[in-house]
């Protein structure tokens, strides 16, 4: 993985949302934090061009997100604080079948990467479930399943334990734990990141922090006191 931020920043009319910043990531797992409307989600959005950047540029393994935008968004998944809202068809199954239609595979080709993703996480038994039927933790499964079925180098996961019970948390947090894809992880759920390979710290607006978990989570514990 290998992501450049170059005097990237953003600003909304009169409102600079994120200061312009230059740095590289390049560990496999990364954790954002800070207090809300610091600037983290702007963050993590420039780098799957979800947000484009007002100065500056950013780039994905050699990719920029706004000249190489569909490529981008091929090379990095990104599930929302609310994944209900990302899952676009009732059925699971063909939800997440919906994102490999635009690829040309054929019928069986489809289904055969279907039945893999839901076997690789053991979630079979969500196939025929309505999304509006699943628990928070379902529903985790299910957006996992239907942005990595697509095979994204990158994944980025917006709170990902939000409202989960204790179960559900434990079973996020496992399935993190094994996933082989690089990830970028936004929560106010610190010992979610404490085992993370470098934790950005965001503050209105402006990266503070930037180093080791438990450097910069005691940090942010300064800043939320």
């Amino acid at each position: 993985m290998n992501i450049r931020f170059e005097e990237a920043g953003v600003s909304f009319d009169a409102r600079i949302a994120l200061h312009p910043l230059t740095l590289t990531l390049s560990e496999r797992r990364i954790g954002i934090i800070g207090l809300n409307g610091s600037g983290k989600t702007t963050f993590a959005r420039l780098v799957n061009g979800l947000a484009k950047p007002s100065t500056g540029r950013v780039t994905v393994n050699g990719l920029d997100t706004i000249a190489d935008a569909k490529e981008v968004l091929g090379t990095v998944g990104y599930i929302f604080q609310s994944p209900q809202n990302q899952i676009i068809l009732p059925i699971v199954r063909d939800d997440i079948a919906f994102g490999l239609k635009s690829r040309g595979l054929g019928k069986a080709a489809i289904e055969a990467a279907v039945d893999a993703i839901l076997s690789r996480f053991g979630v079979q038994h969500l196939a025929g479930r309505r999304a509006h039927e699943l628990s928070g933790g379902e529903l985790q499964m299910a957006a996992l399943c239907s942005v990595l079925v697509t095979g994204p180098d990158i994944l980025i996961l917006d709170e990902p334990t939000n409202q989960l019970d204790l179960r559900n948390r434990t079973r996020v947090q496992e399935t993190m734990a094994g996933l082989p894809e690089n990830l970028i992880v936004i929560s106010h759920d610190l010992p979610l990141i404490a085992d993370f390979d470098r934790v950005l710290l965001f503050h209105d607006g402006h990266l503070v922090g930037d180093g080791r978990p438990a450097e910069i989570i005691a940090q942010y514990r300064e800043i939320a006191a």
